[in-house]
């Protein structure tokens, strides 16, 4: 049994075998942790050989590094797709992408970890800022609708940064246990929503109107 299904696995394309590797990593850091696994425990979970994630990965760190890569761009397409629900360029719209990171923060404790720590990707850490921008780029772009530039400005920046500090706090309080509801009886969406309606600058009216 064990033989057939080593062999139904090796069909797998190269880039197959790649996801197949990040996403059981990604399943493992989420039960213990990115120190809890080992790469053995990623090619029994994926099905694959012990010799098969070094034609991709060149140590562990080097997997992990991917699955905070993969995180990221996931976070980015979870944040855009939740925006698009609402008018673009509103306050709702920005309060469905803070309330989306928060709650990717609170589903995926490890992983969000992963993607904000230098400690496990030596040698990686501009790819992985890299990633970190294209995903900050959906709320810059967000806030930009809002101002009505077609630009990322120095307003823009001005303006997103206060609702990401917000959101990136919020999230870490969260997934560290101290919103403790006796002490803090706090509903997170209201709280995403208020910060955004009062840390947004006043929104310029049309020009001619």
């Amino acid at each position: 049994m064990a033989k057939a299904k080593i062999q139904k696995k090796s069909g797998y394309h190269h880039g197959d075998l790649r996801d197949q590797l990040i996403a059981a990593a990604r399943d493992l850091i989420r039960q213990h942790g990115p120190d809890g696994f080992s790469m053995s425990d990623a090619c029994r979970l994926a099905g694959v050989s012990t010799a098969a994630p070094y034609r991709h990965f060149k140590s562990k760190e080097d997997l992990l590094t991917e699955v905070a890569m993969d995180g990221l761009t996931r976070l980015g397409d979870d944040m855009e797709r939740h925006a698009a629900e609402y008018p673009r360029g509103t306050i709702e719209s920005l309060a469905a992408i803070g309330r989306t990171y928060v709650q990717f923060a609170m589903r995926e404790q490890h992983t969000f970890r992963l993607m904000f720590s230098t400690k496990s990707h030596a040698g990686r850490i501009e790819e992985l800022k890299s990633a970190g921008r294209c995903a900050y780029s959906v709320v810059l772009k967000e806030v930009a609708r809002y101002l009505g530039e077609e630009e990322i400005t120095e307003e823009v920046i001005r303006a997103a940064f206060p609702l990401w500090t917000h959101v990136h706090g919020l999230s870490f309080l969260a997934i560290d246990g101290k919103l403790d509801v006796t002490n803090f009886p706090v509903d997170i969406n209201e709280s995403v929503l208020l910060a955004t309606e009062r840390l947004l600058p006043p929104r310029r009216e049309p020009q001619g109107s």
